[in-house]
């Protein structure tokens, strides 16, 4: 029996998530923007309770490392270190653009109604402004074009949206749906990065030993924190 935590602090909603062996065994998602500074310790006591277990019980913990939310990932993976520490147990990340990329896969696959075979998938995270976290990948998963953040135009991605579909999806993609206009171009709404997909792909990782240095794993937050003075005028 493996049981590994997952949390999932990487956008302005969080959620926590307990899975055996890659099973959910219980999780919970708590959607009001910024809440995961005051509940991610609520929402995992809760979780801890309704499924019966104990943080005694854990063999893992499972956290998405970015790009995303500067203050969600930060507590998100502090959350998860301190934990590890406690428990004398080891880390996993995922990328945050890789579970949307899963999760996408899977919630398109059981549709049976959309032809992914040639198609390029493209995560994105909000960065602000016109400006993106995101990245291409092919439907096994694989990088066409790295993460990276991108101010989005009506030339965006166009060498390869010229000769294959490129489908469009995460929190960021809805403001770029009236600014890439290509018939190759396809948006889908309420992709969210969730714990209870990223303890399925965590646990994978687990049983490889891909884990973090509890010591100087940091998030990837791709851009630095920018603090912006206040108007004093």
């Amino acid at each position: 029996m493996a049981l590994l935590l997952s949390l999932e602090t990487s956008t302005q909603c969080c959620s926590v998530a307990l899975h055996d062996d890659g099973v959910l065994v219980a999780s919970k998602v708590i959607e009001t923007p910024r809440s995961a500074a005051s509940q991610l310790a609520v929402v995992i006591d809760e979780v801890f309770h309704t499924s019966n277990i104990i943080p005694l019980d854990l063999k893992g913990i499972i956290v998405t490392a970015g790009p995303g939310s500067y203050t969600g990932l930060r507590i998100g993976v502090a959350t998860a270190k301190g934990l590890c520490y406690a428990l004398n147990i080891p880390i996993v990340s995922v990328n945050t653009l890789e579970l949307l990329a899963y999760q996408f896969l899977e919630m398109e696959l059981l549709k049976n109604d959309l032809h992914i075979n040639n198609a390029i998938l493209c995560p994105m995270l909000d960065a602000r402004r016109m400006e993106v976290y995101c990245a291409l990948l092919d439907q096994n998963m694989n990088y066409v074009e790295q993460v990276q953040a991108k101010v989005i135009d009506d030339q965006s991605f166009k060498g390869i949206i010229e000769s294959k579909p490129i489908f469009f999806f995460g929190e960021g993609a809805d403001k770029c749906n009236a600014v890439i206009k290509h018939t190759n171009a396809h948006f889908f709404s309420g992709v969210v990065p969730l714990a209870s997909s990223l303890g399925v792909i965590g646990y994978k990782k687990w049983k490889e030993g891909a884990y973090e240095d509890l010591v100087s794993f940091e998030p990837f937050y791709l851009k630095d924190f920018l603090i912006k003075k206040p108007n004093l005028n």
